[in-house]
């Protein structure tokens, strides 16, 4: 990749890292994907209000032509202040891209430009998605649900995503199970109020939530096998009215992550007998409601081969970094890999001083951005030409 080109891809990204928007309100974002695009002749489609899809179709005759190998990045922010202080940092108040969602926006966008300037060296089609509101979860749903892998349909499919502890320009991979399932639950506790002084006479719904919360803790400690990772944490409790009044009711919310469908179905069930059983001890009434909002993601086996390939090709083999545990972290990038074969990627954009993602502080190394371009373009010509 040259400098110029180099050079679009960084203004692209701080373009809009400057405005960032969440989830299903990328219309800035989406206006400029589709102008960048455009300028290199690239024709765009929006499958749903925001959002983009682009083809890139090889001109070269011969075998080859019936295949199609899609792309995807994501195009959100976080409702989050930024505070890094750099002449690009968001200038919307609350809002930024404290995931690297636009560096993701910039590394896609970057390969489309790449693999149009070799339309006459590949048969077949790119299909390039640039999905909304990853972060609410629900984005690639939507995107499935448009249509977005018809017309025409992919093989296969491959996600990237900047990783601000990888050393810039090593790209991770990861066979088999790379992140977990994300479920969230909510438990409604029903009791009855009475005054503080008087506890016989009411159901104390604080009480009743404290014993679910602390036996919740013990279902992954006591009750999955401690090699099998699996996450159960409670992330808020709302309840009472005043200092001398036993609360009516109480609120919880958490969520579950684990790695595969069996154990979110086994927690689901352990979890729903311990509170039944804690509730009915003290006479009260309750509610549970258990809420999937991403699968596990799993590599396939041939495309993360494919991946290591062409990523050795692009950056040298001593630049793939095996990524050796999975993360409990999770990315609905799963959900295109119900219908195609796929694999999630990491580049390597780490700077002297990392933040993790989701921080108010984080960036990336910019120096990543071109490489990661680079390495998408060679998976997809080496797809294309069925190397």
């Amino acid at each position: 990749m040259d400098k110029k080109m180099e050079l679009k891809l960084i203004e692209l990204r701080r373009d809009i890292h400057r405005h960032p928007e969440l989830g299903n309100k990328e219309f800035r974002t989406t206006s400029v994907i589709e102008k960048f695009l455009s300028q290199a002749g690239i024709v765009t489609r929006r499958p749903s209000k925001t959002g983009v899809v682009a083809l890139i179709s090889g001109t070269k005759e011969g075998a080859g032509s019936s295949r199609v190998m899609a792309l995807r990045a994501d195009i959100d922010a976080l409702p989050i202040a930024e505070k890094t202080n750099k002449p690009y940092s968001s200038r919307t108040t609350g809002v930024m891209h404290a995931c690297g969602h636009d560096a993701n926006t910039a590394m896609v966008a970057g390969a489309a430009l790449l693999l149009a300037r070799r339309r006459n060296e590949f048969a077949g089609t790119v299909k390039c998605i640039f999905q909304p509101n990853e972060e609410a979860a629900g984005g690639a749903l939507g995107m499935i649900r448009a249509g977005v892998l018809k017309n025409p349909v992919p093989d296969c499919i491959v996600g990237i995503h900047v990783n601000p502890w990888l050393k810039t320009g090593t790209l991770g991979v990861k066979a088999g199970a790379m992140m977990a399932a994300v479920d969230r639950f909510t438990i409604k506790i029903a009791g009855a109020r009475s005054h503080g002084a008087y506890p016989h006479l009411g159901k104390d719904s604080i009480v009743i939530a404290a014993q679910v919360i602390q036996s919740l803790q013990s279902v992954v400690a006591r009750q999955i096998d401690p090699v099998d990772p699996a996450v159960v944490t409670v992330g808020t409790i709302q309840g009472g009215e005043a200092f001398n009044v036993l609360a009516g009711s109480v609120t919880i919310t958490g969520t579950v992550r684990a790695l595969n469908n069996k154990m979110r179905r086994d927690i689901e069930r352990i979890m729903r007998r311990h509170v039944a059983m804690i509730v009915k001890a003290y006479g009260a009434g309750y509610s549970f409601e258990y809420e999937s909002l991403g699968r596990p993601l799993e590599n396939s086996a041939k495309v993360l081969s494919l991946c290591r390939r062409a990523g050795s090709a692009a950056l040298g083999k001593k630049n793939i970094v095996e990524i050796e545990k999975p993360s409990m972290g999770g990315e609905d990038f799963s959900e295109y890999l119900r219908y195609v074969p796929g694999c999630f990627i990491f580049m390597g954009a780490r700077l002297s001083v990392p933040h993790p993602w989701h921080s108010e502080l984080f960036d990336v190394d910019e120096r990543a951005l071109a490489k990661g371009a680079a390495v998408l373009e060679e998976i997809a010509v080496s797809y294309l030409l069925g190397k």
